[in-house]
């Protein structure tokens, strides 16, 4: 799969824009909203968003390039980086210019359909949600997951629905 690093960057700028003003666009919620937004893409159409890779951690999905794009972004002066100690540390994102919208339809209804479904959670809920898709628990600690997963989910992840007649 080849990674797009121009069109992760805009998934991501919007994915902060659009989460950022609800106060929970930090990093670990960041990983989970690009991965479902790549893997329930990936599932719908059989083609990745991004072409992002994703590394199983012990939080989660981890996007492999999430680090470079950030610091584009901030470089851009398109997202801020900040810090709040609650009771831990969490580094947020917030968005300092529109992103850019080079999205067609179905990849804008993809991002919106995950960010409407998830962003309301917390970082330990979305992890824990995580936990339970089978491209995450078919893969081995520390190792990259493989999109091809997404078919095998059980059906509170599912995303494409077959007809009965297939």
């Amino acid at each position: 799969m080849n990674f797009n690093k121009e069109k992760f960057k805009e998934v991501l700028h919007y994915i902060i824009c659009k989460c950022g003003d609800e106060n929970n666009a930090e990093k670990g919620v960041l990983y989970k909203l690009l991965y479902f937004s790549d893997f329930n893409f990936f599932e719908l159409y059989e083609k990745s968003l991004t072409g992002e890779s994703y590394r199983k951690l012990v939080h989660g999905p981890s996007p492999v390039h999430f680090d470079l794009a950030i610091y584009e972004l901030v470089n851009k002066e398109k997202v801020n980086v900040s810090t709040k100690n609650i009771s831990l540390k969490r580094v947020m994102y917030t968005s300092l210019k529109e992103p850019t919208m080079n999205f067609n339809d179905n990849e804008l209804f993809v991002i919106n359909d995950v960010i409407d479904d998830l962003s309301y959670m917390n970082a330990k809920q979305i992890s824990e949600y995580s936990h339970g898709d089978m491209p995450l628990r078919a893969t081995e600690d520390r190792d990259i997951i493989d999109y091809g997963f997404v078919f095998y989910r059980n059906p509170k992840y599912v995303k494409r629905h077959y007809d009965e007649s297939d």
